[in-house]
């Protein structure tokens, strides 16, 4: 069966950087199983042969009525499909979404009917909400940093902007690529409307990278790339404060006045 993706470079491209960041995902041991979820806005490269191909599945309710989202395309990671598998096959192990009318429900329309993550309702949520208020920002993460993780398990690093301010310290790189930090939110069940609700109001607190208590990182940005590279980014900043504290002493970190400096030098927001 022919491909959406045949003859349709810009569309194949975005799949591919899903793929090539799922296999990252992988090789750093942050998508166990089927552990972790990609979803990306792709509407803007749907032409209308697209808009007129038939659903592949049944009506699906997303469990919430999402009106920025109307006629929207998503290409979303398979329920239960593996990282490792749809970095080597995107298209077998996910598949594009068409958002209906009723902005409450979807079909899927290309290649096969796989149905999305389960943790599709969270993903669209964020998605409205990022429509409503004009954010550029078209793809969401989700995946399991295995020292990231680590630090919520202590009630300190959970504190606002506690965990931010010493993973900025570790090293320059941190606050240079992730300047709005990491904003925390404490454990709700995962795939519930809660943590979805939770998720988009730490996003309005103006961060792009989220932290789930003891489960992932959910991350938004541009494009699926730029949101992985804030993830690695920060997991990397807590390995070098896990590496220290393994080396028997608690690292200095870098002093407020240079972090002033930092921002001040690169335009970074406040």
């Amino acid at each position: 069966m022919k491909s959406v993706l045949e003859n349709r470079p810009a569309l194949a491209a975005e799949v591919e950087k899903v793929a090539e960041v799922a296999g990252y995902l992988w090789q750093k041991g942050w998508a166990e199983r089927n552990g972790g979820n990609i979803t990306v806005n792709i509407t803007e490269f749907v032409d209308d042969e697209i808009k007129a191909l038939p659903a592949i599945s049944e009506v699906y309710p997303i469990g919430a009525e999402l009106p920025h989202l109307k006629g929207c395309y998503f290409y979303c990671k398979g329920t239960n499909m593996r990282m490792r598998d749809l970095a080597r096959r995107p298209m077998e192990n996910g598949s594009i979404i068409r958002i209906l009318d009723d902005c409450a429900s979807y079909v899927i329309i290309a290649d096969n009917p796989v149905k999305p993550t389960s943790e599709l309702p969270s993903h669209l949520s964020v998605h409205n909400y990022l429509l409503a208020k004009g954010s550029p920002y078209r793809a969401s993460v989700h995946t399991h940093p295995i020292e990231l993780v680590a630090m919520t398990h202590t009630k300190k690093f959970m504190e606002k902007d506690v965990a931010t301010r010493l993973l900025w310290s570790m090293i320059p790189e941190t606050k240079a690529f992730c300047p709005r930090g990491l904003g925390m939110v404490p454990y709700l069940m995962p795939s519930s409307v809660e943590l979805g609700e939770q998720t988009i109001a730490t996003i309005d607190d103006n961060y792009d990278v989220v932290m789930w208590e003891k489960h992932g990182v959910f991350a938004v940005d541009t494009d699926v790339m730029a949101a992985f590279d804030q993830i690695d980014v920060l997991n990397k900043a807590a390995q070098i404060y896990i590496s220290a504290k393994n080396m028997g002493f608690e690292p200095d970190g870098m002093s407020d006045e240079q972090m002033r400096e930092l921002s001040v030098t690169f335009g970074l927001p406040k």
